[in-house]
């Protein structure tokens, strides 16, 4: 069953998230839009247009783990891979700064729904430790990395493998592709909160997804690297949850 290697890198994974718990700094400037700084109304909307796909995502889970309990193991993995990357706050410009998102492995293993979920207790755990992100625009938030995201990972895995069994460059391009869907859609929730005084929504648009791509491309190349190398060595040690796990989401429920 591979218990032991997916246990190994439990402790691995624990390790990480132990180091960036007690070297994060108290704020932050990251992707993730910060507490307070969307409109009422527009952090209002995200919450709204959020919480169907959470719950649709609570369901899927409780289908998925009522009669195989031994996936809730690689249900956790997957937060911790999340969690760890979304913490890797890299400098970017003008005084912010960029980061993977993780979701893509999840979005692959488990399909985008339950994604909509473990993303968004990954983003609420970052906001109460790591002043990463808000609770106000935690709506917001996770609709870009816990929603949009996973939905364009798992849209992207799912056309490279239909054209063939192709598997290391559909997941590399899932990876990528989550990852930069994540900072497409936070771009547009920006632009959509502030337009600019001259052009509107489209110029606000190039201003905000201006500022992260210089940094965010090479880390979704990155991230769609390292994405494939964790692929692989789950499917040496656990091959069966693997399996298991493809069996459901092909089952025809995201």
């Amino acid at each position: 069953m591979g218990k032991s290697g997916i246990w190994r890198f439990a402790a691995l994974i624990a390790g990480f998230t132990v180091y960036f718990l007690l070297n994060e700094p108290g704020t932050a400037a990251a992707m993730h839009i910060m507490e307070g700084f969307l409109p009422v109304g527009w952090a209002v909307f995200w919450w709204a247009v959020f919480i169907p796909f959470f719950v649709l995502g609570i369901v899927r889970l409780n289908q998925m783990t009522r009669n195989n309990p031994e996936l809730k193991l690689l249900l956790g993995l997957s937060g911790a891979f999340t969690f760890v990357l979304s913490a890797l706050k890299m400098p970017s410009v003008t005084g912010s700064s960029s980061h993977p998102t993780g979701t893509g492995l999840g979005a692959i293993m488990l399909g985008p729904l339950p994604m909509s979920v473990i993303g968004s207790v990954v983003l609420l755990f970052q906001a109460l430790l790591l002043a990463h992100g808000g609770i106000t625009t935690l709506g917001a938030n996770a609709f870009s990395m816990a929603v949009a995201g996973p939905f364009a990972g798992y849209a992207v895995y799912s056309l490279i493998m239909k054209s063939g069994d192709r598997e290391k460059l559909a997941v590399f391009c899932a990876a990528a592709a989550a990852d930069l869907m994540t900072y497409v859609v936070t771009a547009f929730q920006l632009a959509v909160a502030f337009p600019a005084a001259d052009g509107g929504v489209v110029v606000s648009l190039m201003k905000f997804g201006g500022v992260f791509a210089i940094t965010q491309i090479p880390l979704a190349v990155s991230e769609g690297l390292l994405t494939v190398l964790l692929w692989n060595w789950l499917k040496s040690y656990s091959p069966n949850e693997l399996s298991l796990l493809k069996r459901q989401t092909k089952g025809g429920s995201l």
